[in-house]
């Protein structure tokens, strides 16, 4: 009794700030506040991940034998993903994988409103996740904590769906500051990735948020890099050739790590068990990880033994730590984790675990520029490559072709590392891996998703307007029907009772068999002696094309133009359903698009 008054005590102190604050502080100036708020509360749940991660994983590793293999490698995965099998179906209760994609889909879709639970089921599952050995990152779950976090402080204030927006993007950014101490990456982040809006409204809270998520991680942590760098090669300009060709390897690196993620995730999707998922999925990681243990985790362990140029402990850990002087074996197993690190990251996700690609695909790029320099160095031919710069090239050059993000890979890279003198070669490695995966393909790894689903938005207001609209809200089903056995004279009943001059023609199954114009029947209408010979199936006419119910919108407009049609049949799988018009698209486009570029 006595919580129950306390509580309701609280509720309506609440309440009154609440209402003072709508009548004395302006919603665009509160915005500000709110968004240091959020920056700060982001910077430390960030920090309380990092620390739930580094604690389970050191109790579960610290004992491990760095001479031989460890068997409980095959062990620990697995039991990491049924404890979160567990937690999401019976506490969560969500589906909460792929966090950056959700928060991409909430802020195109002007959604906000994201779930109380959301701001700790991320951060929960993913350190059990990552801890016991899950081979994803940490980063798609503070994103998705960070975007709840800024959602429910501004639920709380009662602030309008625009507004929450914004601190939707500001908990992302921080929660990217926090945990990589990169303010400016954690703001590009939101304008690349999550594709909001630089405006005068955004550019400041985003920024603010930032700037306080990392400050956070700067006085919980100390103002060291995320990765330990120490540039004691420094980078010559006739080193540049070498650096454009990395920035291709990159490209192509990151278009066979994104290729790979899909092609498992579209396995693992047509699995329709959990059970056998988690058996598949916990079989690929655990034997991945065994025979390479830097897949353990976030292998951001393996990322500074190569930058301080300790090459040979990618092998502690494993069978073949006696071949750890060999450089051709090195070159090979190194080459294989970079390879096998998509199919571990996929397998962990697709299993059951909850994790991202952002430690994934710097990982990749670390093995890969190290690799690139280093297969040089050991070819005789005079090449004198600096290992570590080049691994510090790779990681910007990965991120920026998987995530479609250059000057976001370029500033994280830059701010983890506090690597700032290799800017220019970050800059061409960057551009360069970002131009040759849009050779293959438009979408990063996390808009590709929304794309094959028809949902993804862009900052193109023509093409977002389109994918906002949906052919099952526009249909019209106010055509009368009418069966092909039907004869001239039930023809023209059914014509002296509808408003149309458009009759669909439905077979006993309810399938489309075309359609009848009143204008194509019009010379026969009032013959009386045709009225029992003439049947609906002879005069009927074959529609011009037929649109599914499922179809995007830019599909559909490409269907009009192509027929030149005023109206078009919708059929699902063939079904008759009803009708979509021309005018009725140009309608709805109208309104959405004034409600789109409100300010």
């Amino acid at each position: 009794m006595a919580y129950k008054e306390t509580h309701n005590r609280f509720t309506e102190l609440w309440m009154k700030l609440v209402i003072w604050r709508e009548h004395h502080i302006k919603e665009k100036n509160f915005l500000i506040l709110l968004s240091l708020v959020v920056g700060i509360l982001c910077g430390f749940a960030a920090q309380l991940l990092k620390f739930l991660i580094h604690l389970i994983s050191s109790f579960l590793t610290s004992h491990m034998s760095t001479t031989s293999a460890n068997y409980l490698y095959l062990v620990y995965p697995v039991v990491g993903i049924l404890i979160v099998t567990i937690f999401l179906k019976y506490v969560v209760k969500e589906n909460i994988s792929h966090g950056v994609t959700k928060v991409l889909y909430a802020i195109s879709r002007r959604h906000s409103r994201l779930k109380k639970r959301n701001m700790y089921a991320s951060l929960i599952s993913s350190s059990i996740t990552i801890g016991f050995g899950g081979s994803v990152g940490a980063e798609g779950p503070i994103v998705f904590t960070g975007a709840a976090i800024g959602s429910n402080v501004g639920q709380a204030f009662r602030l309008s769906p625009k507004i929450l927006m914004i601190l939707v993007g500001c908990g992302a950014a921080a929660g990217i500051a926090g945990i990589f101490r990169a303010p400016i990456a954690g703001m590009l982040f939101t304008l690349e990735v999550l594709m909001i809006d630089l405006t005068g409204m955004t550019v400041m809270p985003l920024l603010v948020s930032s700037v306080a998520g990392a400050t956070v991680a700067y006085v919980l942590e100390g103002y060291n890099a995320e990765f330990f760098f120490s540039q004691s090669e420094p980078f010559l300009t006739s080193k540049i050739p070498y650096t454009i060709l990395l920035g291709i390897v990159c490209g192509l690196m990151s278009y066979y790590f994104t290729k790979v993620m899909f092609m498992m995730e579209s396995m693992f999707g047509k699995l329709k068990y959990k059970s056998v998922k988690i058996i598949i999925g916990g079989l690929i990681l655990a034997s991945l990880i065994f025979v390479f243990p830097p897949l353990y985790g976030e292998g951001y362990g393996a990322i500074n033994d190569l930058l301080n140029g300790d090459v040979s402990k990618v092998v502690d850990g494993t069978f073949f730590y006696v071949d750890r002087d060999n450089v051709w074996f090195l070159i090979l197993f190194i080459a294989a984790i970079a390879l096998t690190k998509a199919f571990a990251t996929s397998a962990t996700n697709g299993a059951g675990g909850v994790g991202g690609t952002f430690a994934p695909s710097l990982f990749v790029g670390a093995l890969t520029g190290f690799l690139f320099a280093y297969i040089l160095n050991n070819l005789d031919w005079g090449i004198e490559l600096s290992q570590k710069n080049f691994a510090l090239m790779g990681m910007a050059g990965v991120m920026s072709g998987v995530m479609h993000a250059p000057l976001m890979a370029i500033f994280l890279t830059a701010e983890m590392t506090g690597g700032y003198e290799l800017f220019l070669p970050l800059l061409i490695v960057s551009g360069l891996a970002y131009m040759t995966i849009r050779i293959f393909t438009p979408y990063s790894i996390y808009t590709m998703r929304l794309a094959k689903a028809g949902d993804l938005l862009t900052h193109q207001k023509d093409k977002a307007v389109l994918t906002l609209l949906k052919v099952d809200n526009l249909i019209e089903t106010d055509f009368k029907e009418v069966h092909p056995e039907m004869n001239l004279k039930e023809m023209v009943d059914v014509i002296s009772i509808s408003n149309r001059n458009l009759f669909p023609v439905i077979d006993d199954q309810g399938y489309l068999k075309g359609l009848v114009l009143l204008d194509e029947i019009r010379n026969i209408m009032f013959r009386a002696d045709l009225y029992k010979k003439m049947h609906v199936s002879r005069f009927m006419s074959t529609p011009p094309a037929m649109i599914e119910i499922n179809d995007p919108m830019d599909k559909v407009m490409e269907i009009f133009d192509k027929t030149r049609a005023w109206n078009l049949p919708v059929v699902d799988k063939g079904k008759y359903v009803g009708f979509v018009s021309k005018s009725k698209i140009f309608n709805s486009y109208r309104r959405v698009l004034r409600h789109f570029t409100e300010d």
